[in-house]
């Protein structure tokens, strides 16, 4: 098997940046959502309200983040000088953040027709994982949970073989996919190695309708596909779940072509 794509997303629920490769931290992919948007209230704002966020294309440049989105002039945002953290909230949990430039937030705010700011999370930072399914110390920036999602290939060529309108990786964000022909092989996994990475394989990735959205045109289906046709056989008592839940156990470099190995499985 191997390491077919990697994908990085600078700022949460917005479009995936293809890689070649990607250094990997106790966080996830380096650089991977540590950055994300919150309402007037410091609550998180994702593409499940507003799926035109998937259309957001933000790029590592000059110390910060380039960003396009249709209709909107290009922006150059900086890493917020270090300060006193403020505190946002993700699934109604406190998280430590800090503020990234008021226009950065003017941008966000015309763009999607509401108040909006920019945050990022700095190394400083430690937002434990789900002790339940990981090791004290374990940390993850603004991603939903954990640190990185993978998915198999052929997992989603048998949900393409279910559907009239076959949908692309994207739909499921993933960090890594694993070009693995047998659908769902890595329900099986709980350890595996990437390269010279190795990564406990922790939980599954359960779905809800942020599936439905197009990433090539911000909008939802009005059919509820795909989830409803993952509904169908993928449900479980934790949930319709679609890929799983990575935490690495060490840090270095993970290439597009990189053997993966599985060390343990169910």
């Amino acid at each position: 098997m191997k390491l077919s794509d990697l994908y990085l997303y600078p700022i949460k629920s917005c479009a995936p940046l293809p890689l070649d490769e990607a250094q990997v931290e106790a966080r996830g992919l380096a650089g991977d959502r540590r950055w994300m948007i919150v309402d007037g209230d410091g609550r998180f704002i994702t593409g499940r309200q507003f799926p035109e966020l998937t259309l957001v294309r933000a790029k590592p440049a000059n110390g910060g983040l380039t960003l396009d989105a249709p209709g909107m002039p290009t922006l150059h945002v900086a890493v917020p000088t270090p300060s006193e953290h403020d505190i946002v909230e993700i699934w109604k949990k406190p998280v430590a953040a800090t503020f990234a430039a008021v226009e950065a937030g003017d941008w966000f705010g015309r763009y999607l027709g509401t108040t909006a700011r920019l945050v990022y999370m700095d190394d400083t930072v430690h937002r434990q994982v789900d002790p339940a399914f990981a090791r004290e110390g374990d940390i993850v920036g603004f991603a939903d949970s954990f640190p990185i999602m993978l998915l198999g290939r052929g997992s989603l060529e048998l949900l393409n073989s279910q559907l009239d309108v076959p949908v692309s990786m994207t739909r499921f964000r993933p960090n890594l996919v694993v070009d693995v022909d047998a659908p769902h092989a890595e329900d099986e996994w709980t350890r595996i190695a990437i390269g010279d990475m190795e990564f406990d394989v922790a939980k599954p990735c359960t779905r809800c309708n942020f599936v439905n959205i197009d990433p090539a045109t911000g909008r939802k289906s009005h059919d509820g596909q795909p989830l409803k046709t993952l509904t169908a056989y993928r449900r479980f008592d934790i949930g319709v779940t679609f890929g799983r839940h990575l935490i690495p156990r060490s840090s270095g470099v993970v290439r597009r072509g990189d053997e993966v190995r599985v060390l343990s499985r169910t």
